[in-house]
């Protein structure tokens, strides 16, 4: 029997009806994005902040130094190079500027930055989307997260939505909106590619990483996800070359806002403090301390006078919970205890000598900032052409007992700079007298045999050695 003709057309087109609506339908149900909306709701929250730095006098510029890696070739080695050494020095009558972007928290004004960007600046100049300039004030700046807030005289400004960046996940559609090289407006996309991760420089970040094209002055802009909130200020990239390499990282929302209120209440902000110097624990160290995988964070230094000291704690602890929350890695404790409000009394649990254990500590402040600002007090010597400035206390508790010190703060060509002095030297003894004050160094300098060469006693990186400083005959 033969089948109708017609019906094998009508199957013919049925199969092929199916053939090409079947991939229209899994297109529909995941489409790729379309930013352009976006994009326009959101540019005219987005500014180019410029800033300008009156010349000071030049600090001298060493290397720092970098870690030995596996067959001694270390493949960052030549790009810090020329970071440091190919950088053109501006002469001293130029001033400094430089570029970065940022965003528009409130409809008065607030705007939101990188610290990189808008610290030690003279001069702030926020241009807005329609070309408009305002003067900023810089209201505080928090250098551990990298986060400043700024200020210009307006209204009616169209502020950003603020996002939950806790809800970030792997694989999330971000965009960006700054103005790398100076290129105002330019939006980049991509995705998420990794959040809580750690930085050597981010101590109390758990950066967003994204792919999403990020390149110098595109620093303090905001990232976005689709809804158009914003869920992270974007910080820093990894690079060899100094542009984008596909690894971009952001400062989570939630910090930046946390830093913000903290800064608008206080003028400050404030961190917890332990006391604790820790280490990672490997699979060997596991093992070691009979631990059934790695895990915790590994007391390897208690500061002393510290809240650690108090408690009990000693070298050779593992913190495994701390205020009843896990702690996986080390790097997620100092998060952790910075959050945590000055004075309360925290639980942890401890694994001391491979037995579980509960201590109980309370948090001090951490005072980094305060010291940070008495190490300004600085004193000038213009027979060595030096500045020195008095330790903080965070200073002199690493030296240990020991009481004497300045720190070098700047340089100019002259003595000190020409005996093998740097910046961030601590100078002990000068001509075999101890150095306890910036203010007796400089009483000590006028003292100096002129035309001799007197010996300096240094700290450098933890280590001690002596200089010859050769004492001019006229100053």
């Amino acid at each position: 029997m033969t089948r109708p003709r017609h019906l094998f057309h009508v199957v013919l087109a049925l199969s092929l009806c199916w053939m090409t609506a079947a991939p229209a339908r899994t297109a529909a149900e995941s489409p790729l994005p379309d930013f352009r909306k976006l994009v326009k709701q959101n540019e005219p929250t987005v500014v180019n902040i410029s800033t300008t730095q009156m010349p000071r006098r030049k600090r001298a510029t060493r290397i720092p130094s970098l870690p030995e890696q596996p067959g001694g070739d270390n493949p960052y080695l030549e790009f810090f190079k020329r970071f440091f050494q190919d950088r053109p020095e501006l002469p001293s009558e130029h001033q400094a500027n430089s570029l970065g972007s940022g965003f528009i928290l409130s409809p008065d004004g607030y705007i939101l930055t990188n610290a990189h960007v808008a610290q030690d600046a003279d001069k702030i100049i926020v241009r807005l989307s329609d070309q408009r300039e305002r003067p900023a004030k810089l209201i505080g700046v928090d250098e551990m997260t990298d986060v400043a807030l700024l200020k210009i005289e307006d209204e009616n400004l169209q502020a950003v939505k603020i996002g939950d960046s806790d809800a970030l996940e792997v694989g999330e559609w971000v965009l960006a909106i700054g103005s790398p090289f100076g290129l105002e407006r330019t939006a980049t996309q991509g995705i998420v590619s990794a959040v809580g991760r750690n930085l050597p420089s981010g101590t109390y970040v758990p950066f967003i990483q994204s792919d999403v094209a990020v390149n110098p002055g595109s620093s303090g802009g905001p990232l976005f996800n689709l809804r158009g909130e914003v869920v992270g200020i974007n910080s820093q990239i990894y690079s060899s070359t100094g542009g984008y390499m596909g690894l971009s990282f952001a400062i989570p929302i939630k910090l930046a806002m946390q830093v913000v209120e903290q800064i608008k209440s206080t003028g400050e902000v404030t961190r917890g403090w332990l006391g604790v110097l820790l280490q990672a624990v490997n699979n060997d160290l596991a093992d070691a301390f009979k631990l059934d995988r790695p895990r915790g964070a590994l007391v390897a230094q208690i500061l002393p006078d510290s809240p650690a000291a108090s408690a009990g704690f000693k070298q050779g602890d593992i913190i495994l919970r701390y205020g009843g929350e896990p702690v996986e890695d080390s790097s997620q404790l100092p998060r952790m205890i910075g959050v945590t409000p000055v004075g309360k009394t925290v639980a942890m649990s401890i694994l001391r000598n491979g037995e579980p254990l509960e201590i109980k500590a309370t948090i001090a402040r951490l005072e980094a900032a305060e010291e940070a600002v008495s190490t300004m007090d600085e004193h000038s010597d213009p027979l060595l052409q030096i500045t020195v400035a008095d330790l903080s206390n965070e200073q002199r508790r690493g030296l240990g007992a020991d009481e004497r010190g300045v720190l070098v703060a700047t340089l100019d060509e002259g003595p000190a700079a020409n005996a093998g002095l740097y910046p961030d030297d601590i100078i002990l003894e000068i001509n075999y007298k101890p150095v306890k004050s910036a203010s007796q160094f400089v009483e000590l300098v006028k003292e100096l045999p002129k035309g001799k060469a007197v010996s300096v006693l240094v700290r450098r990186d933890n280590e001690s050695l002596y200089l010859a400083v050769r004492v001019p005959e006229q100053g």
